[in-house]
């Protein structure tokens, strides 16, 4: 079973490439210090790696 991770956007998108802008966007984020969780997937693994200097990850219990 997948775990649960804590995402939160700690950059801002501005002066980004417009692909990372839409990333950012689909995992439900769009501005600093807003955070969302996610199921675990390698979907969601594929986005962060993509944005990762953007985001900080927690895992949850």
């Amino acid at each position: 079973m997948a775990g649960t991770i804590k995402i939160t956007q700690v950059r801002s998108i501005i002066d980004q490439l417009e692909s990372m802008k839409r990333t950012i966007k689909a995992l439900g984020l769009g501005r600093p210090n807003y955070s969302v969780v996610k199921k675990d997937t390698p979907a969601i693994r594929g986005m962060l790696r993509k944005v990762h200097h953007l985001v900080t990850v927690e895992e949850v219990k």
